[in-house]
């Protein structure tokens, strides 16, 4: 009979009970392998509701518990010194930081890792302590100098022979002739040349400490004169002008500023100086010694030209000295080719002065700035000169405070250096100070000028080399070398 389904190929029945049975073991493995996965499923289930909850608790948010980290042993580098047994706190556990609350549960696990990290802060020292592996640790001493390694002294001692060159014994021999303070080497057997030129001075990128050529104005040239005869030479004021006849007196000159004050009075006041309305006897400048010992032993001498009182304005008659702010009395100095004296030139003209003038102060106020103010201690000085019957034009000192020259004038710019106004006992009621503006000046100020040719052991030299160099400036300043910018502040 033909099969309709499967056509003509088509197996008998018992044929199909066979493959039945073939079908059956089949069956039954696909029936264990769903019960299997069944109970897989199962038992995944009851992990995730029973499991996972506790190990989520371990990292929410709102938990404050720790997770419990094993102590880490520090390691200590060997070393060929004592060991050293190093005791290591306990690491503190790490704590989940704080994040806003999740209100669906648990939050998410990106939620989670986009939580800010921990602070990197190291944990406080437990009192706990866990004893580490006796190591050796390092000695951070440096190891003793073996006793026969000489010492740098004596090394230095031994490279310096007798027959090498001293450029500082070398250039304390030449001082006995017309030379500069910084002469060149030159040969053993050549003698000095007899020359009053500065040396080179260094580029400025070089050496910008040593730069004395710029400073030197042209058409004021030092006076190059033979040796210091014990009086200083008139040619050393000859950069000041003749007083003219027509030139007010100083108390009608001081008249026309009774309204006048800072800038513009001191403007007045330098025309007035720099046209030679200075009274003469200022230009008879004083001889002041300072002498000392040089650092290789030596004894050296600077005897520098000061002028007898402080600045003023007139003739012998009738003159007012008169005070200026920084600027001013650079700008005088500088047109007079001389300078401002440092502090422990200032002690030296006190301690050498023929008249010691015990200060006068006036009350402290707003008023001491004013044009009335300086001339009324000026008529106080006056009549404490006529006291002691002073004779004109001889050194006198203790009348006011000075405007130094210092270091300070470049470490601190903008402001005017005062010191000075001693008493009988030697000390200054002003030490150094740079507290007022560079234009402030009181009645109580004096500008007490130096000239720049200075004599080193009776040849003339620059005073202003000498300041910069470092074998002689410690008999000129208490600061040791005097900066070439601190030159320029108080002479511009």
């Amino acid at each position: 009979m033909r099969d309709i389904e499967h056509g003509p190929f088509a197996t008998s029945a018992p044929g199909k009970r066979t493959a039945i049975m073939r079908m059956k073991p089949l069956a039954a493995t696909a029936l264990v392998g769903s019960v299997f996965l069944c109970l897989v499923a199962v038992l995944t289930s009851g992990y995730l509701a029973v499991v996972m909850p506790s190990y989520e608790r371990l990292f929410t948010a709102d938990s404050d518990s720790e997770v419990p980290v094993t102590p880490i042993r520090a390691a200590a580098a060997p070393a060929p010194a004592t060991a050293t047994v190093a005791a290591v706190p306990q690491v503190q556990p790490l704590t989940r930081p704080q994040s806003r609350p999740w209100s669906g549960g648990q939050p998410p696990i990106a939620a989670r890792a986009a939580a800010p990290a921990p602070s990197l802060v190291p944990p406080p020292v437990s009192d706990s302590f866990e004893v580490a592996a006796a190591v050796p640790v390092p000695d951070p001493r440096p190891a003793i100098r073996p006793t026969s390694v000489p010492d740098l002294a004596d090394s230095v001692a031994v490279a310096a022979s007798p027959a090498a060159p001293d450029p500082v014994k070398a250039a304390l021999m030449a001082l006995a002739a017309p030379s500069s303070p910084r002469p060149p080497a030159r040969p053993k057997g050549l003698a000095p040349a007899v020359t009053l030129a500065a040396a080179p001075a260094a580029p400025a990128a070089a050496n910008p400490a040593v730069q004395t050529a710029s400073l030197v104005q042209p058409g004021v040239p030092l006076y190059r004169g033979g040796k210091f005869s014990g009086s200083c030479s008139a040619r050393l004021t000859r950069a000041i002008p003749r007083r003219s006849g027509r030139a007010p007196a100083g108390s009608d000159f001081v008249a026309t500023l009774a309204n006048a004050a800072g800038g513009s009075r001191d403007a007045a006041i330098a025309r007035a100086a720099i046209k030679g309305n200075v009274p003469d006897f200022l230009r008879r400048l004083v001889p002041v010694k300072l002498a000392g010992t040089l650092a290789d032993g030596r004894q050296a001498e600077i005897t520098i030209c000061v002028t007898p009182d402080y600045l003023a304005i007139g003739s012998n008659r009738d003159y007012v000295r008169v005070p200026l702010g920084l600027r001013a009395a650079g700008q005088v100095a500088e047109a007079f080719n001389m300078m401002l004296p440092t502090t422990r030139m200032v002690d030296a003209i006190y301690a050498q002065a023929a008249v010691r003038l015990a200060p006068r102060p006036m009350p402290a106020g707003g008023q001491m700035v004013t044009t009335a103010y300086f001339l009324r201690h000026n008529t106080t000085v006056q009549a404490q000169l006529a006291s002691a019957g002073a004779p004109l034009g001889a050194l006198v000192a203790g009348q006011k405070k000075d405007l130094v020259l210092t270091n300070r004038l470049s470490s601190s710019p903008g402001r005017v250096a005062i010191y000075g106004w001693h008493r009988g006992n030697g000390s200054p009621i002003q030490p150094l100070s740079t507290v007022h503006g560079a234009a402030y000046a009181d009645y109580s100020h004096g500008i007490r000028l130096v000239s720049r040719t200075a004599y080193l052991n009776g040849r003339p030299v620059d005073l202003r080399e000498l300041l910069q160099d470092r074998r002689y400036a410690r008999l000129l300043s208490t600061e040791g070398p005097v900066g070439a910018s601190a030159i320029r502040i108080a002479s511009r």
